[in-house]
């Protein structure tokens, strides 16, 4: 007999609950009439699975959440009836695959499932069923359970003010729920996930398929392996054998072999058929030579995503099919290296912290990851993969999944593992002191065993991490041992992937983590999260390129989102003029960092001129971050020296995307929109680039950023460049350098070339000279030349056809001081092509039009005169474009 499952997504209802002094299910018989009341009527699901602000929004209950909304602390109902396949014979169970977050659930009116935790998935074993069944969920407030643990257990610390209730800690339900710093608090609730009801006599409950290369990793020849581990539930008299098949994507076998179940097999135990499982390891182990045509999973950026799909059938006497099981998998291997230096760098000596994919050791260039909505259901399949391909299309090869969201569902991964995309998985553990008494150890213990046997055989995953910034701020309040939780992080959690992967997936105590004492900001052992710029000390942005470390996990700079976006808020407030500038209540509503006002205040107020026209500052917040973030990155790449000399292997920008319409970090606000900061990262990370950094020579210290100019008497005010490349293939390019420099004060002008050549899998200096500039002297100091005008453009060109590798231009800073006039700018369009050329250089060049059909190749650049760039507009179809740029912030169609 076949196994049936019935996806219980039909004929769901909801209410709120009416008196919690009854029983719920005496509510159960309560009209469905619309009354208008949510307490009196059951309402039918507008979507399954479902959360009950979605059904509450959509029925017109509550205002659009993300405009104005008002908290809801009440208890919920949902109820549905169903008629199962009729199996004689058969046993059942019903799967929950994600319920938020305190639920208790009756089938015909029984109890047979109270649920603690979001992050697991529930298999309830029931008796046969027949006829109609009714099942009821009743869901309870999540906050007031939170405080009446915290009122049990003890009141802890958990991160700031602007990071929820810490009362949080004590509940496994998604932490940013509870409010973030870019985050509303929307305690939402729910079946979130779907609900099935399998029946069986016989089943496949869980298959491992084992993809990996053999030890000898050298390249795409080296010979891979498969094993597959299965586990079977049921009565295994009906069932003799197993056939495992592995095919490529297109359906051609490549290898099939049919595997006996006998005796020895069988394992015996007491109770009935439901109760009977048998975990078979290594069911089959196969080895592919160069000759079988099997290749590697690549990164993107390294090699090609070949995917191939395992299929495990459980055949019956007759060789019917009972029950299957398809798994798709990628041969690859993924190590952490934490190796000792050869030499010191400005932070000294330690360890590397590198990933080392099928025997390559890679920079990473990523993006934190947040819940891409506060409610988790309206993020369709199409979402999530435009916002990962969108990470891919900006050169970026790694996502870290933080771990105050959720465990994504599985579309995410195999995204993921399609597009090329390592995953930095986190444990949901953020910013707080976790308890660690034996039931919350007991729930976190079977929520990891539920997701790390769901995760781990996607090539894409490459690291299982313990907490985010746990241990971070348990340093920074007095003491490791106020840390309870170090039980979980440093021996549950390691234990659970270590058991459960094979070859065993890296795992990672904390984020940050490393360093004498767990010192989570030593920048010479594991990672650090460099938050000293917006917060923290507060630095300059220009001392990023002395602010790394090994690995650099989390750092960033807010800016307001797209200005469409911002106007979306204000339109839906149906605010006036009053409300249009950068300060107002509505702004403020929709930019939850602490202290963001005088954070902003700060990093304006030294690098561009005040302004109170609210586009042009939305422009500059968007200038400033792209700036900041493609100045660390640049920087922090070129720490990738080589063997042995790997002093930053990796950069991950906090954060790729929003969960609603904010003022954020974000690379790319909540409608998909990307700033330019997200093209800057793209550049930066492309597989050959060329950089110049600035360092202006003082006669006296101060305080001001080495690349800013000063202006005093007798101040020197004279500068040297550096120019180095970096390319992240496997091979040596020759190319040709090309210096420009450009006076925006005068005609002068400057170019040379150099025959240079990039050294693979690093970076190259290439250039160390003072930074050409006209002839003219000052008047303060004779001796001192004028290079404060001067903007120094680097271009490399492939020898062969002349095409431009990489380009970058560095301007004098500040750039508050700089005078800008009209550049001559010319935007020719032709198709979905934008050619762009000017007379004098331009900084910030951001095109635009007023929708979202539009993709654009590059944005946010800067031109120099004779170097004519060409975006691809993808979309556009010969429309005209609008343009803003530093001197001209407001976008206007381009004449």
């Amino acid at each position: 007999m076949q196994v049936q499952t019935l996806q219980l997504n039909k004929n769901w209802l909801w209410k709120q609950r009416r008196d919690p002094s009854i029983s719920v299910l005496d509510e159960l018989g309560d009209a469905s009439t619309d009354t208008g009341d949510v307490n009196d009527s059951w309402f039918p699901t507008q979507a399954f699975p479902s959360e009950i602000h979605v059904e509450l929004l959509k029925t017109g209950k509550i205002p659009e959440p993300y405009v104005g909304f008002n908290e809801h602390k009440k208890e919920w109902l949902y109820k549905s009836s169903f008629e199962p396949h009729n199996l004689a014979g058969a046993d059942s169970i019903i799967e929950f695959q994600g319920l938020d977050t305190f639920c208790d659930v009756y089938l015909n009116g029984t109890k047979i499932l109270g649920s603690d935790n979001q992050f697991r998935t529930y298999v309830i074993p029931v008796r046969p069923l027949g006829g109609e069944n009714t099942i009821l969920l009743h869901f309870k407030p999540a906050k007031l359970i939170a405080k009446s643990l915290e009122a049990q257990f003890g009141a802890v610390r958990a991160g700031s003010a602007n990071l929820g209730d810490p009362s949080r800690v004590y509940v496994r339900k998604a932490q940013y729920d509870w409010r973030w710093d870019w985050g509303p608090e929307l305690m939402t609730c729910g079946p979130y996930r779907p609900i099935s009801l399998i029946s069986y006599t016989a089943r496949i409950s869980e298959v491992y398929a084992r993809a990996y290369v053999a030890p000898a990793e050298t390249s795409d020849t080296a010979q891979t392996a498969l094993e597959v581990d299965v586990s079977l539930q049921g009565a295994f008299g009906k069932a003799s054998s197993l056939k495992i098949s592995i095919s490529d994507t297109h359906g051609k076998s490549i290898r099939s072999e049919v595997v006996a179940l006998g005796e020895e097999t069988v394992i015996s135990s007491e109770g009935d058929g439901m109760e009977k499982e048998v975990n078979l390891k290594s069911v089959v182990k196969w080895t592919f030579d160069g000759s079988s045509g099997v290749q590697l999973w690549w990164p993107v950026g390294c090699g090609d995503q070949v995917l191939y799909n395992v299929d495990v059938v459980l055949l019956g006497p007759n060789l019917q099919a009972i029950d299957a099981h398809s798994q798709r998998v990628g041969f690859r291997s993924v190590h952490l290296i934490q190796d000792s230096l050869d030499e010191p760098d400005i932070h000294g000596t330690g360890t590397t912290f590198l990933f080392r994919v099928n025997g390559v050791r890679m920079f990473i260039g990523g993006s934190n990851w947040i819940p891409a909505d506060n409610f988790l259901t309206t993020i369709d399949d199409e979402r999530y993969r435009a916002w990962l391909t969108l990470l891919r299309d900006g050169n970026q090869n790694m996502v870290r999944l933080w771990g105050g969201g959720v465990y994504e569902p599985d579309v995410f991964y195999d995204i993921c593992d399609e597009l090329g995309i390592l995953v930095w998985q986190d444990f949901q553990f953020a910013c707080g002191v976790y308890p660690a008494h034996d039931a919350f150890l007991d729930s976190v213990r079977k929520e990891a065993v539920d997701n790390v046997k769901r995760l781990r055989h996607h090539p894409a995953m490459a690291l299982f991490c313990g907490n985010n910034e746990d241990y971070q701020q348990v340093l920074q309040w007095g003491g490791i041992g106020e840390l309870p939780a170090r039980k979980i992080h440093e021996h549950l959690l390691p234990s659970v992937v270590s058991e459960l992967t094979s070859p065993e997936i890296p795992y990672h105590r904390g984020s940050p983590y490393g360093g004498k004492g767990w010192d989570t900001a030593d920048p010479t052992v594991g990672d650090i999260h460099q938050w000293d710029v917006w917060a923290g000390k507060e630095k300059a942005y220009q001392e990023y390129d002395v602010m790394g470390g090994r690995f650099v996990s989390e750092f960033g700079i807010p800016s307001f989102p797209d200005m469409r976006t911002v106007e979306y808020w204000l339109a839906a407030e149906s605010v006036g003029a009053e409300q249009r500038y950068s300060q107002s209540k509505i702004m403020a509503q929709h930019t939850r960092a602490g202290g963001f006002e005088r954070r902003f205040a700060v990093v304006m107020n030294d690098n561009f001129r005040l302004t109170s026209d609210l586009e042009t500052h939305v422009y500059n917040t968007q200038i400033m971050q792209s700036e900041a973030v493609g100045f660390a990155y640049q920087t922090w790449r070129r720490a990738w020296r080589g063997p042995g000399r790997e002093y930053t292997a990796g950069a991950i920008v906090w954060q790729l995307n929003d969960c609603w319409p904010v003022t954020s970090w974000a690379i790319a606000d909540y409608f998909l929109r990307p700033k330019p900061v997200y093209y800057s990262i793209a550049r930066q990370l492309k597989p050959i680039t060329v950089n110049v950094f600035r360092t202006v020579i003082k006669n006296k210290t101060n305080d001001r950023p080495r690349q800013y100019y000063e202006f005093g008497a007798f101040q020197s005010i004279d500068a040297k460049i550096d120019v180095w490349g970096a390319n992240s293939t496997l091979q040596a390019h020759d190319a040709q350098l090309e210096i420009q420099c450009v006076d925006l004060e005068s005609d002068w002008t400057h170019t040379e070339t150099h025959r240079v050549t990039l050294l693979p899998n690093r970076s190259t200096e290439l250039l160390s000279v003072r930074c050409p500039c006209p002839p003219h002297k000052s008047n303060a100091n004779p001796d001192a030349t004028t290079s404060y005008s001067v903007v120094v453009a680097a271009r490399l060109r492939c020898l062969q056809s002349g095409e431009v590798l990489s380009r970058f231009s560095d301007w004098p800073q500040p750039f508050r001081f700089l005078e800008f006039t009209d550049p001559g700018l010319d935007i020719a369009v032709d198709g979905d092509r934008v050619s762009v050329k000017a007379k004098r250089p331009v900084k910030g060049l951001v095109l635009s039009v007023d929708d979202d059909k539009v993709k654009w190749s590059d944005n946010g650049v800067d031109i120099v005169p004779g170097d004519e760039q060409v975006i691809v507009a993808k979309g556009l179809g010969g429309r005209k474009v609008k343009v803003a740029y530093m001197g001209k912030e407001r976008a206007t169609i381009a004449s």
